[in-house]
């Protein structure tokens, strides 16, 4: 053999091996995460739209030997099959996916549901023809007050979307009606925006999709008192929200205490993933087709904040630009297509997702930790978990604020112990947190209440500050989630015992106006509660 023969040889060798190392990796099927199922049917997702389709249909199959009839698997297995060209197979497993339980919507709803490839033939054409007038998601109330209410709800195609309100019992002048057309550029997300309403009224209402009209008993909510008014009100909350099947039924728990507004404070469906924004449609669709939480939100105010799971990654930094990186506007764009809040920072040119709003004398400010929040590893100088924009709207909001009490909300705990040595809470910016506590003291700003979220338990903290009032904080973050943490001893009091939310009741009618905390099982057991007087907070 020749010199330039061997040089060949030995070539092809090398090529041939990288081949087969090639092939082998691609082949490589992940092991599923079967403790958290939230991430199971992610990882799929994650391997088809990374053009790993045939490694999804493998590693479904693994999933399938496990959990063998399961409507999620079923539902994915479709989606790979759409990816690969299969649409007879795909067919099928949607066929499964329904006999096993999974709501129709979740095949017509959506314009990333990955079924598009299939969308035309016999079977999803039957089911629209069937289904196609009716919500596929909500309808959910948001943004409510005394005299307004935003009917969010999502349709099959685009489509003319009325809602028709009103008063219980009938009265003259108590219908009210709106009309918005859904488009596929904002996933035929339909905001219909109800004005005139009466304060401290109920409304029924109904939901008509061209021409077809949508009633059901859930359909009907409570207006609030007008904006600094005082008044009595309930409210739930909770973070810690990721897609566990068994444990859906906490949405129906907290029905049964009878809320009026649902605070959903970050962590509320775990994406973790910022570059296929696919992920982040699908875990929406997830939550929003479940019937126990459709049942919930279709009856009161819904409010909402995010944290890192559902903004980018496990304890994640925005940074302070508002452009790069390049997945946190579609991220913020894809958010605001599905709540219906007060606002939404300062606006596309100043995305973010704070807001603010009143009910009845009662004023909730909250803040977004994570859009801008800069890294210690890069920044030089003080870190901000706000950014410049939202510290100064935030302390400006304050100042100005009239409310009995203000409700300072954060989606990571204020206190700096909740989370050991941790700097993703505010530990990681006590620079920053002192600036807004000194604030209040100079400004005199009293009656402020904290509530916030992110740790899988519920507590109560007392934070004391030297020359001023101590601040309360309610914080509970573990609605759904099979992980849990730790109790703390330095808590007024922490339980973690069982999956859990926290209810607060507002009294601004007595003559020294109440905040009572109280925590509640996933099984309706209340294992605490306490009342934080106004005269507290002077």
């Amino acid at each position: 053999m020749t010199p330039v023969t061997r040089g060949f040889t030995a070539v092809a060798i090398a090529l041939f091996a990288l081949m087969v190392v090639t092939q082998a990796r691609a082949q490589k099927v992940p092991k599923p995460d079967f403790k958290q199922y939230k991430r199971v049917h992610q990882k799929a997702l994650d391997l088809i739209r990374t053009g790993k389709a045939e490694t999804a249909v493998k590693f479904l199959a693994v999933v399938e030997e496990k959990l063998s009839r399961d409507a999620e698997t079923r539902y994915m297995l479709a989606v790979a099959q759409c990816t690969l060209g299969q649409a007879d197979a795909a067919e099928a497993s949607v066929e499964k996916a329904l006999e096993l339980g999974l709501p129709v919507g979740r095949i017509i709803g959506g314009s990333h549901n990955g079924l598009d490839a299939i969308r035309k033939r016999p079977l999803i054409r039957r089911l629209i023809r069937q289904h196609g007038k009716t919500p596929v998601h909500g309808p959910m109330i948001g943004n409510l007050s005394g005299t307004s209410a935003t009917v969010w709800l999502r349709t099959a195609d685009a489509a003319t979307v009325q809602v028709e309100a009103n008063t219980v019992p009938l009265m003259p002048g108590g219908k009210i009606s709106a009309e918005v057309q859904t488009r596929r550029e904002h996933d035929f997300v339909a905001k219909v925006v109800l004005k005139n309403l009466k304060p401290r009224t109920k409304y029924t209402y109904t939901v008509t999709i061209d021409g077809q009209k949508n009633r059901a008993a859930n359909q009907q909510f409570m207006t609030f008192s007008k904006s600094g008014e005082a008044g009595r009100f309930r409210l739930a909350f909770g973070g810690g929200a990721g897609f566990v099947p068994q444990h859906e039924y906490v949405w129906n728990t907290i029905a049964a205490t009878k809320p009026d507004a649902l605070f959903q404070l970050g962590d509320n469906v775990y994406i973790d993933n910022t570059s296929v924004m696919d992920m982040h449609h699908y875990c929406y669709y997830r939550r929003q087709s479940r019937p126990e939480y459709r049942s919930l939100v279709a009856g009161l105010g819904v409010f909402s904040i995010w944290d890192d799971h559902d903004f980018g990654t496990n304890d994640c930094f925005g940074g302070p630009e508002v452009e790069a990186p390049s997945w946190k506007r579609p991220v913020y764009e894809i958010f605001r297509d599905n709540w219906a809040n007060p606002g939404y920072g300062g606006g596309d040119q100043q995305p973010g997702i704070w807001w603010d709003t009143y009910i009845n004398d009662v004023h909730f400010i909250c803040i977004d930790g994570r859009f801008y929040r800069t890294d210690p590893k890069t920044t030089k100088g003080e870190l901000s978990m706000l950014g410049p924009a939202q510290k100064r709207w935030l302390l400006s909001t304050i100042k100005k604020s009239k409310g009995t009490f203000k409700v300072l909300i954060s989606p990571v705990p204020w206190v700096f112990k909740a989370k050991g040595d941790s700097r993703d809470t505010w530990n990681g910016f006590q620079h920053e947190r002192k600036e807004i506590f000194a604030f209040l003291t100079k400004n005199k700003i009293k009656g402020v209440v904290l509530m916030s979220a992110d740790r899988h338990r519920s507590d109560l903290w007392k934070i004391e500050r030297p020359g001023d009032y101590a601040l309360y904080e309610f914080n509970s973050s573990r609605l759904t989630n099979q992980h849990v943490h730790k109790t703390m001893e330095a808590a007024v009091f922490s339980y973690n015992a069982k999956q859990s939310f926290g209810t607060v009741d507002f009294d601004t009618t007595a003559a020294d106006p109440t905040a009572t905390y109280r925590i509640h099982t996933i099984d309706g057991e209340q294992v605490f509660q306490h009342t934080v007087k106004r005269s507290e907070l002077n």
